[in-house]
């Protein structure tokens, strides 16, 4: 679903009224209606501002409207951080009480309890006597789909689990014993992974879920689709999207619902204000993404959150620098938790490839992780460098390179320790240099080892080296230049990182030494030359022995290969 809301004032277009643009149902959902067909119980799970609750209201519409079935959405998340047996079994059974009320249908409106008499049910039938009750009292069958499972944990959940599991068994044995056709469980999270987190906290689980004939998660938007939606903003208004928009549109979302939504409302309501008359081209939802990734949305904070928990972390480092295939380290199931996120996804042409699930979601990623040091790096520079490898016309980034080379030298030992970085994580460096009172470099270098004793976000020196290049490359972008497109994962060894400025584009191939042969680097770098269309390119390699002197470890070395520029650039 879409929502614009345009104002009718300060537009030179038509006074439009809030307009919610949607697809049809069915199809965003391979198979679900041959499960309710087959009368199967289901779970869906998808990410979080993915469009699962928008969906699934939708789908209970059309059901009831079509009239061969009774169906009600049930949200659970008033179960949320509720240990006790009872008072979680007689939330959830409140809850499918105000559900049936707020359906609107008088035969399930009528079959609802007053508010303070619900079934006097023990706690472990309380959820399949109501369930039991309701498919009883109905001419057709019933479908009942409760949103945000994931919210019940520990023994809660189990208790609920098995009531479902039990009412399924019973309703084929006779009359008496009718319970839901089917009955879907959504959240963000597949069903084993809330198992298994619950099971790891070192709580008793048993008598699994296993009564699910489909596990389904709700597939993002195709380009086409993108399509369709924007073009119900160009037929409400008039408004078009052309010059390669919708194009655009998919590349940075590749389709992410809450992300397709969000583009469209930052081009339409912030940048262009509502003014109808302006046609929507790819330079604009280009704009648009770049805003959205400096804005701090509540989808945004979420995806910032995770990166802090120690699986995902894992995962989002060996895709930082690109480790080939699944090192011992990485869980199976540590993958597959943040590709059910949706933060990753796997390559379409190669699945054993593990990439972020789009170009917004992959600088995100990033700029979280600099978040901490950027404001170090950036008073470094300040300090040593100025800002002269920008003239207005080109960037220099040959000197922008050496001086990184003496940047890292001199400060990868306040990065690195035991083979791990302590993160910079406190409020704010500026606020630090105001009530610290720190009078040099070194002093501010021990202050913030001291700082984050407790607050460390644990990388890996290969990840460190990247994250601190992509932070000092942030500061040239942050000094003018167009953008830097930045390409990792896992399975690769190596990450590309463009940089564009005034519309020259400067590519760079980061490796590590030891991984991949030279020469095979080089072969890389330059197809990603040709990618970027440019003709010269540097390959970075960063040395992982440490106690190598810094003069043995740096070098820089220009091959020319026909039209071709490459500098090999070590450190």
């Amino acid at each position: 679903m879409i929502t614009l809301s345009p104002k009718c004032f300060n537009t030179t277009g038509p006074c439009v009224p809030e307009k919610h643009y949607m697809l049809p149902v069915l199809p965003r959902l391979a198979g679900v209606a041959a499960t309710i067909a087959n009368e199967d119980y289901f779970i869906l799970h998808a990410p979080r501002r993915s469009g699962k609750t928008t969906f699934i209201q939708a789908l209970v519409k059309k059901i009831n409207s079509d009239g061969h079935y009774y169906a009600f959405y049930c949200s659970i998340d008033a179960t949320q951080n509720i240990d006790d047996d009872d008072k979680a079994m007689t939330r959830i059974a409140e809850q499918i009480n105000r559900a049936l009320k707020m359906t609107g249908i008088q035969e399930l409106v009528t079959l609802s309890y007053p508010d303070d008499s619900l079934p006097n049910a023990g706690t472990s039938v309380k959820i399949r006597t109501f369930l039991n009750y309701l498919s009883l009292n109905l001419n057709k069958k019933l479908i009942v789909i409760f949103d945000e499972a994931d919210c019940l944990s520990g023994a809660p959940l189990m208790t609920f689990l098995r009531q479902i599991r039990q009412g399924y068994i019973d309703r084929s044995f006779s009359a008496v014993s009718k319970f839901p056709s089917t009955l879907a469980l959504v959240g963000t999270r597949n069903i084993r992974d809330y198992l298994a987190s619950n099971q790891s906290a070192g709580k008793h689980l048993a008598s699994p879920f296993n009564i699910v004939a489909e596990r389904m998660t709700l597939a993002n938007f195709t380009q086409d689709e993108i399509g369709q939606l924007y073009s119900q903003h160009t037929e409400a208004t008039g408004q078009v999207f052309h010059d390669g928009a919708i194009e655009r549109a998919w590349y940075w979302t590749e389709g992410q619902p809450w992300l397709v939504n969000a583009l469209a409302r930052q081009t339409v309501k912030v940048i262009l204000k509502n003014d109808y008359s302006v046609n929507i081209s790819a330079k604009i939802i280009d704009d648009a993404a770049q805003s959205l990734i400096l804005r701090n949305d509540t989808h945004f904070y979420s995806l910032k959150v995770r990166l802090k928990e120690p699986r995902v972390r894992r995962v989002i480092e060996a895709i930082l620098i690109g480790s080939d295939g699944f090192p011992n380290s990485i869980a199976d199931d540590d993958v597959a938790y943040v590709l059910d996120l949706g933060l990753l996804k796997k390559n379409s042409t190669d699945g054993t490839i593990i990439q972020p699930s789009n170009p917004i979601y992959q600088e995100v990623i990033v700029r979280t992780l600099i978040t901490k040091i950027q404001p170090e790096i950036d008073r470094a520079i300040t300090i040593t460098f100025g800002n002269k490898w920008m003239d207005g016309i080109s960037l220099d980034m040959n000197a922008l390179l050496k001086a990184f080379q003496i940047y890292w030298s001199e400060n990868s030992e306040m990065y690195i320790q035991n083979n791990y970085i302590e993160s910079l994580v406190f409020t704010s460096i500026n606020i630090a240099l105001k009530n610290l009172n720190l009078s040099s470099q070194n002093e501010l270098n021990n202050e913030i080892v001291e700082t984050i004793q407790d607050n460390l976000i644990v990388l890996t020196n290969e990840a460190l080296t990247h994250l601190v290049l992509y932070a000092f490359l942030q500061r040239v972008l942050n000094g003018g230049a167009d953008f830097i497109q930045r390409e990792y994962a896992l399975g690769t060894f190596r990450a590309d990182i463009c940089v564009s400025y005034k519309g020259i584009r400067y590519p760079l191939k980061l490796k590590i030494k030891g991984h991949k042969s030279q020469e095979e680097s080089i072969r890389r770098l330059k197809s990603y030359m040709d990618k970027c269309l440019a003709s010269e390119g540097w390959l970075l390699t960063f040395d992982k022995d440490y106690s190598k002197p810094w003069n043995e470890k740096i070098s820089w070395e220009t091959i020319e290969d026909k039209d071709q520029i490459i500098h090999l650039v070590c450190c």
